[in-house]
């Protein structure tokens, strides 16, 4: 039951954006963070859990950005409280200060790769989409870590995605879930390749310049 009512949620959502006229990489995106909302349901739900009432709040996508990391870095880190304040302050909308946590955090920590990943997220929050500061995060993560980690390449394609770019993240997320066949994370990825594919509009849309 959980399942079928997580589906029809996503599923009258979807609709209600096509009907008010959402199209392109806004609808795009929009999915996108549906999809990782439901992402910790993926990994961890109980349906057979009886439902109880949920709290509303502010800054879900920063919250799924936050679920996302953990799949990938897991739930408990020495990084945890830089990344914990910095996400805070960017779910209330300061994501200036956000940013300016996570620039801290990676000067007194050059070499740690969950910080980068982090102050990437953090400043394409506060950039509305992917900027070279961002990417040079991203690519700072990437040569930290292990040869084929996947975590800055997701979030690199999570950026992407909202910055217009669906079709090389589309691409790219494939790829991604084909290389890493066995991967815990692998239902998150899928559900957000699923969510650019019910978009063809925004899957053929190119990056923003």
């Amino acid at each position: 039951m959980g399942w079928a009512i997580l589906g029809l949620l996503i599923a009258a959502a979807f609709g209600t954006l096509r009907v008010s006229g959402v199209r392109g990489g806004l609808l795009t995106a929009a999915l996108a963070v549906m999809m990782l909302g439901a992402s910790g349901y993926a990994l961890q739900g109980r349906p057979s859990l009886a439902g109880s009432p949920a709290k509303g709040s502010a800054g879900q996508e920063v919250r799924s950005l936050t679920e996302a990391r953990h799949a990938f870095f897991g739930d408990f880190s020495a990084e945890e409280s830089w990344l914990r304040i910095s996400e805070a302050l960017g779910s209330h909308g300061n994501t200036e200060d956000a940013v300016n946590i996570l620039q801290n955090a990676v000067r007194r920590y050059p070499t740690d790769a969950q910080l980068w990943v982090g102050l990437g997220n953090a400043l394409v929050e506060h950039g509305h989409g992917l900027t070279p500061p961002a990417e040079f995060a991203y690519r700072r993560a990437a040569a930290l870590l292990p040869a084929g980690h996947p975590a800055p390449r997701f979030f690199y394609d999570l950026a992407l995605l909202r910055s217009g770019g669906g079709e090389p993240a589309f691409r790219d997320l494939i790829a991604l879930m084909r290389e890493h066949p066995d991967a815990s994370w692998r239902p998150m990825v899928g559900m957000l390749v699923m969510a650019i594919a019910l978009d063809g509009e925004g899957a053929r849309s190119e990056p923003k310049r």
